[in-house]
């Protein structure tokens, strides 16, 4: 008996709150659609799928549908044989849901587009490679001479590197770096700057990619903040600008030192504002804390500096039409979507009111700091806070972050008193 060819076919996908690549598989003739549909009760569970009367889940109605919507003129490329993508808005009975981070991300970006700007995001991920071992377990890629910035076969020599870069562009993802990172067997990864959603599409299906690629072939890449006790933490840096109507970078003349514009003091000063409480958002898992400790270089401290990677905002010192802000408190646990919505919302509060913009850090950001604002602790400090900061909860969307705090107080429950081992073997498949 022979096995068909797989038929044409459509792989409709969307973020979830927990950063999952949920999705459907349809033939081709039925995506023509435009909608797929899902039941609620995606939004109603923790990565153990313990249900959870998250608010607007529906759990107390009997988990309705909600629909993934999508322009089927616009399929992307797929990874697997015969299959494109498709990236879905998700839907309510009223239209685009309030549980959807990437309609949350394109609100955002209509508020500044009426103000004349288009938010311009380049993101950096990073990630360990885990091979597996003698007894079957997880163990680290073996890379004996890898170090920071290394490339070549003694830092992958199973080439894993070349396979996804070569994927990537198949699919449309402009890879614009790709290195090892502080620690072995860790990587960097920067996609190509672009337009906000743009470059949230192309990190979360990347990351979706580069998973699913090395999993087939034996390896696991790990997003996880922290998989390794001891070792470097892994973040995601969003890299913020702004073109205005005639397509110039609105930073160009105003990143230098001293020279700060208006908007970009106060971009700083509101992500520096609401520093602890997007943590709740951008670094939303139990080992997200392991990362975030002081001298981590991993932005805990509340401060800001020029070309200093001590600070949680970074005035990169590249001018012109490279001009930007990198916020480098975050982890890829966290969706693109929300993160990205997050800050940009937190930036824009900074230039609505008016936040006062505190020194530039003078100290080196590992013994000597500015400020003694820093992140919370652990999650759920940082769900407290998330929960009492309602300007930016209300700004970013009150029933996204609702359920999010619900699911994620849950997920703390599950992983009360387990030790690391434990939390890599919870995370390591979905992150």
């Amino acid at each position: 008996m022979t096995t068909p060819d797989v038929m044409d076919r459509v792989r409709v996908l969307f973020a979830d709150q927990l950063n999952l690549a949920r999705g459907k598989y349809l033939p081709s003739a039925f995506a023509r659609s435009g909608h797929a549909r899902f039941c609620a009760g995606v939004y109603a569970v923790t990565y153990s799928r313990d249900l959870v009367a998250a608010p607007g889940a529906g759990v107390e109605t009997g988990l309705p549908d909600v629909e993934g919507v999508f322009d089927p003129k616009a399929l992307r490329t797929g990874w697997e044989p015969n299959t494109q993508i498709a990236l879905a808005d998700v839907h309510d009975a009223e239209g685009p849901s309030g549980l959807c981070g990437r309609s949350a991300l394109k609100k955002v970006i209509a508020k500044w587009q009426a103000r004349g700007l288009n938010p311009m995001v380049g993101l950096e991920g990073e990630a360990y490679i885990f091979q597996r071992g003698e007894d079957g377990k997880w163990v680290p890629y073996d890379t004996p001479g890898a170090f920071v910035y290394g490339t070549g076969p003694f830092t992958d020599p199973a080439g894993l590197i070349d396979e996804v870069w070569a994927v990537a562009q198949s699919i449309g993802v402009n890879v614009e770096s790709f290195n090892s990172e502080y620690d072995s067997p860790q990587f960097e990864m920067t996609l190509g700057y672009t337009d906000a959603l743009t470059a949230c599409d192309n990190f979360f299906l990347f990351r979706t990619m580069a998973r699913e690629l090395l999993y087939r072939k034996g390896y696991l890449l790990s997003f996880m903040p922290k998989p390794i006790a001891g070792l470097a933490g892994s973040g995601l840096h969003v890299n913020l600008s702004f073109l205005d109507e005639h397509g110039k970078n609105v930073f160009a003349d105003s990143t230098g030192k001293d020279q700060l514009s208006d908007l970009v003091k106060g971009c700083i000063a509101g992500l520096l504002h609401h520093h602890e409480a997007m943590c709740g958002i951008i670094a939303p898992t139990v080992n997200s804390y392991d990362r975030l400790t002081p001298a981590s270089l991993s932005g805990y401290w509340a401060n800001w500096g020029y070309d200093h990677r001590g600070v949680a905002v970074r005035v990169s010192a590249e001018t012109g039409k490279a001009a930007r802000i990198e916020h480098r408190v975050g982890d890829c646990a966290a969706s693109p979507y929300f993160a990205t919505a997050a800050i940009l919302n937190a930036a824009l509060l900074g230039v609505e009111n008016g936040y006062a913009l505190p020194p530039a850090e003078t100290g080196d950001g590992l013994e000597t700091v500015n400020t003694e604002r820093h992140v919370p602790v652990n999650l759920a400090d940082a769900l407290e806070v998330l929960k009492k900061d309602t300007v930016l909860t209300e700004a970013v969307g009150q029933m996204l972050i609702d359920n999010f705090i619900a699911i994620k107080q849950a997920e703390i429950g599950e992983l009360e008193g387990k030790d690391a081992q434990a939390l890599f073997d919870y995370y390591c498949h979905f992150l």
